[in-house]
């Protein structure tokens, strides 16, 4: 039996994908371990883990057919064992199968668009890594950044404070690293690149930012908008 596979297709079930397949990594590599570690027979052919998405996880030879239905795991794991102490091989199996998760949601997330795409690594970038489980390290908790990208289309604006609150996709005065983070971004108006220090504003329709200054929108009148439409999206609409 390979790789369980399901047909996610929003952010919310590639995410309950991954996070299924993940716990059944959990189990495999702690409550499980004794278990996984004497499947794992440096003598056996090529033994692949793999996590399901009920939450089980299983020691099996690769898919048979070519290409695979999902992108395959790390092949042989089971050949370093005996050749490693068992918690630097166990750290291994770890970065391999993290590396797999995020192939597989790559793989059920390639119709997503950017933002979704943005929203989807979000949530899982919250959990701590198989590795991170694994070693006992302590995920380092980053400077929080502006999530551009939910349900209804709306982001989240913070303030230099770190106050949260609803609002349309707004690009605000936030913090140092969103100036890399969003350094490909452009105006659809002027074309000016993306600063940390200007009022920003994304089109619902056709998801482009503006300066709040090229649209004539201020970050007041921005708190009453539900949905923005850029002027080129307006117009669109008339002319149809």
């Amino acid at each position: 039996m390979a790789a369980e596979s399901s047909n996610p297709r929003t952010v919310e079930e590639i995410f309950k994908d991954f996070s299924g397949r993940r716990s059944g990594f959990l189990r495999a590599l702690s409550s499980d371990v004794d278990k996984f570690y004497s499947l794992c027979d440096p003598e056996m052919e090529n033994l692949c883990l793999y996590g399901h998405p009920n939450g089980t996880w299983e020691v099996n030879l690769p898919a048979e057919e070519v290409p695979p239905e999902l992108p395959e795991p790390a092949l042989g794991i089971n050949f370093a064992r005996d050749g490693m102490q068992r918690k630097d091989w166990l750290s291994l199996v770890a970065v391999h199968s993290d590396c797999w998760l995020l192939s597989v949601s790559s793989y059920f997330g390639a119709r997503l668009n950017r933002n979704e795409r943005k929203r989807l690594f979000s949530l899982i970038n919250d959990l701590p890594t198989l590795f991170e489980v694994v070693t006992g390290r302590k995920p380092i908790k980053d400077k929080p950044s502006m999530d551009l990208g939910s349900k209804s289309k709306n982001g989240v604006k913070r303030s230099m404070e770190g106050q949260t609150k609803s609002t349309p996709k707004l690009m605000e005065e936030s913090y140092e690293d969103e100036e890399d983070e969003h350094g490909d971004t452009f105006c659809g108006s002027c074309g000016g690149n993306y600063t940390n220090d200007e009022f920003w504003i994304c089109c619902d329709v056709c998801e482009r930012w503006y300066h709040g200054k090229c649209v004539k929108i201020t970050p007041t009148k921005a708190e009453s908008i539900k949905q923005y439409k850029c002027p080129s999206c307006c117009s669109k609409k008339g002319r149809q």
